[in-house]
């Protein structure tokens, strides 16, 4: 396989890249650690390029502190926007194929059908907008790119909302969770591979892509099942989201159609229930 370099390698869908690479043998990966690759440093990401010759490159690397992006607006668009507009250049100069991770943030959520790639994308938050920025930036620079809209990613590493179930559940007697948001959670570690399957296929139906685990669910019901399959014996009580203020809106719905990625890869994505059981068997 031609040679692949990962941006955001220290991250969590970075990590769960690393494991899915070990577990199909490629060897032809390199994850590339902070300090040699920041995306905003256009110097350093030329020697990279130069120094690679990359057939593929996999952009991990993003701002997702969704709330505090409401105070950092600047900060944000430079690392979602500015940064995939790096990488995309560059890509382009090379002829090396662009897959980039966004997200269902994209999405005001305030419909109730399944969203497909080409609905009208209108965000709510300052996060939402700069990954929106980030993907309009990215084909003004190249044509072979793939973004991949995902959400609600967790997996065994780095901070997510499993692992912070998990924590808060063994701590205390009760937790009350919001119920009036729907949409998919998604194992970081499918989505890894997912994306090594685009380059494995090596094909080039180049455009957006959603992909999510299959189903629909709220934060509370997504709450429930952590702790009924972790055998974790704490009280959930559904709350509304104006019972939970925070900075950043969330979308109320985005749960996302996959039949795109599915049909184009010949995917079979497993439901999100079946890889929670997955994820807590390896925490």
């Amino acid at each position: 396989m031609s040679k692949i370099i990962v941006f955001g390698a220290s991250g969590q869908l970075g990590q769960c890249l690393q494991h899915v690479a070990k577990e199909r043998s490629i060897t032809d990966i390199v994850f590339l650690p902070e300090e040699q690759a920041d995306i905003l440093d256009t110097g350093k990401l030329q020697t990279v390029f130069a120094e690679y010759k990359p057939a593929y490159c996999i952009n991990c690397a993003a701002y997702t502190a969704v709330d505090k992006a409401e105070d950092e607006l600047e900060i944000a668009r430079k690392v979602n926007k500015d940064g995939a507009a790096n990488l995309a250049q560059l890509c382009g100069q090379h002829g090396t194929t662009l897959v980039h991770i966004s997200t269902d943030f994209v999405f005001a959520g305030t419909g109730n059908k399944p969203l497909v790639e080409t609905d009208e994308a209108a965000p709510i938050s300052v996060y939402g907008l700069t990954k929106l920025e980030g993907e309009q930036a990215i084909p003004a620079h190249t044509s072979q790119y793939f973004i991949l809209r995902t959400s609600w990613l967790y997996s065994e590493y780095a901070n997510n909302f499993v692992k912070t179930m998990l924590k808060y559940g063994r701590e205390r007697e009760e937790m009350r969770v919001i119920w009036d948001q729907a949409g998919t959670p998604t194992y970081a570690i499918d989505l890894a591979g997912c994306i090594l399957t685009i380059i494995e296929s090596q094909s080039q139906a180049y455009g957006i892509y959603h992909y999510s685990n299959e189903g629909m669910t709220s934060w509370y019901d997504f709450a429930q099942a952590i702790f009924e399959l972790s055998n974790t014996p704490v009280r959930t009580v559904p709350i509304r989201t104006e019972e939970y203020p925070t900075k950043a809106t969330r979308p109320a719905y985005s749960v996302m159609d996959k039949t795109k990625v599915k049909t184009t890869l010949n995917l079979a994505i497993p439901h999100w229930r079946d890889s929670l059981k997955e994820c807590l068997s390896r925490l």
